[in-house]
């Protein structure tokens, strides 16, 4: 009963049967209440230590950012120069053509082959010409620049091939300028 009296602050007089009250208790083996020295200072800590955290935490971002950018910088060189190089040999083709004392004939015959051989450089890289001449006219992969009266071919038909169109897989580089047909007799009827 003691050990309880004592961590209740009752104590029991050596004489009497009187209880008194201890103003200021001890507990046995239990620490009593921490006091905050400056509570303050410690949010002022703690908010400092915040600071510093977020400023980390952008700088990371910022460097993230740029590593992120510089690679892609790097990507689109290299995906340049793979594709320039692939290229290198038509425009040394081209200039031994401008070079060369041929005859007409023969320059045409070279032209022909520079523009075959940029036909399958083209090919190795996926682009493909967009098909035009007796194909049905398409807004989306074909751009008019007029129509032309013919009654050998159906209407809203494409004619003439001005400047070809090419796309890469799906998707459209640039679009093929052409002719449209405009047939009267279908016209009419």
């Amino acid at each position: 009963m003691a050990e309880h009296e004592n961590e209740y602050g009752v104590t029991q007089a050596a004489e009497a049967d009187v209880l008194t009250v201890v103003d200021d208790p001890q507990p046995v083996d239990e620490p009593g209440p921490q006091l905050v020295a400056d509570p303050v200072a410690e949010l002022k800590a703690e908010r400092d230590q915040l600071l510093d955290r977020l400023a980390r935490l952008q700088a990371e971002f910022d460097n993230a950012r740029k590593r992120q950018e510089r690679e892609k910088q790097e990507f689109r060189d290299y995906a340049t120069g793979s594709v320039v190089e692939q290229f290198l040999p038509v425009i040394d083709n081209f200039a031994l053509a401008l070079n060369s004392n041929a005859s007409a004939e023969q320059l045409r015959t070279g032209v022909e082959l520079i523009v075959k051989q940029m036909d399958e450089v083209l090919r190795g890289l996926n682009v493909q010409a967009v098909p035009t001449v007796g194909q049905q006219f398409d807004p989306r992969v074909h751009e008019a620049l007029g129509t032309v009266e013919r009654e050998d071919l159906p209407d809203h038909s494409v004619a003439d091939e001005i400047r070809k169109g090419y796309r890469i897989r799906e998707r459209l580089l640039r679009p093929a300028m052409v002719r449209i047909v405009s047939n009267p007799k279908q016209t009419e009827a």
